[in-house]
């Protein structure tokens, strides 16, 4: 018996399997928190409860050649301050995933998705609204040197006084991100927007923000592997389907490694929250 009879699958549907797989590699080395869209089609295609355990190792092979790809550029002191509070969004994950039945994982998905494009449109217009302020300082420092040096001594000073503030509030947000993304990682595998917002919010480049993200996600992601296969979402038939995938997983990492000094970043963005919404509104609407 052939993987599409096993899983009662048509030929458009593992097509969508198939693009969502590649659609995961190129995410991987790419425009990391893509692969939202993946998880929308996995959850569309698949039933829910069990598309989550399906997808993970897809995501696994992503991660394995991310982690090849840009493991020059990892920051291993912000993955060690995460871990810990990401073991315990784990935790809370596997608990929901006993108790929760099909349509609450599929419900669930729907409005994490939805949460997650929600907050990365916040964000991106925090940071557009943080860059023209900047740039409205700069003009106003080239007007007046005084005024400049007046506010860099202003700020040297209000820095210098809040450093002990800044340091706890960094850990409070590093656990608050890191429950939030093991708990959706858990639940839905959706804890790439999450760790996302947490990386650029910390002022990761774009190669120390890849590299620090596949080793994330690789080591929370074969941390999962023994909760999955627990609860019954990893089986003999579950790894057939995703030794099939696995093979469109490579050319789509290749395909982001290109991309990534090429793509116009914002209208990709863009495009990738469009088609979460579509995909979280199908998982509540269907």
């Amino acid at each position: 018996m052939d993987t599409m009879t096993l899983w009662h699958l048509t030929g458009w549907e593992f097509a969508a399997l198939a693009f969502a797989a590649l659609l995961v590699g190129f995410s991987k080395t790419a425009v990391s928190g893509a692969n939202t869209v993946s998880l929308a089609i996995f959850a569309a295609v698949l039933p829910a409860r069990a598309s989550t355990g399906i997808l993970l190792p897809v995501l696994i092979a992503g991660d394995v050649l991310a982690v090849l790809t840009y493991r020059r550029h990892a920051h291993w002191p912000t993955l060690w301050r995460l871990f810990p509070a990401v073991g315990v969004g784990v935790a809370v994950g596997t608990l929901f995933l006993v108790w929760a039945d099909d349509a609450v994982v599929r419900t669930s998905i729907g409005v994490i998705l939805l949460l997650m494009a929600g907050v990365t449109v916040w964000r991106r217009r925090q940071a557009e609204a943080a860059d023209a302020s900047r740039a409205s300082d700069s003009s106003e420092a080239s007007d007046s040197s005084e005024a400049s040096d007046s506010s860099e001594a202003s700020d040297s000073s209000e820095a210098s006084d809040g450093g002990g503030a800044s340091s706890r509030s960094g850990r409070v947000k590093a656990r608050s991100y890191g429950v939030l993304g093991g708990f959706t990682t858990m639940v839905a595998n959706a804890g790439g927007p999450v760790m996302s917002m947490y990386l650029l919010s910390a002022g990761f480049r774009k190669l120390g923000f890849l590299g620090t993200s596949a080793f994330f996600f690789l080591i929370v992601n074969v941390s999962k592997v023994p909760f999955s296969a627990g609860l019954g979402l990893i089986d003999g038939r579950s790894l057939l389907l995703d030794a099939v995938l696995v093979v469109f997983v490579v050319p789509g990492a290749f395909l982001g490694r290109w991309a990534v000094k090429r793509i116009n970043q914002r209208l990709f963005e863009r495009l990738v929250i469009a088609a979460t919404v579509v995909g979280g509104l199908q998982l509540l609407l269907t």
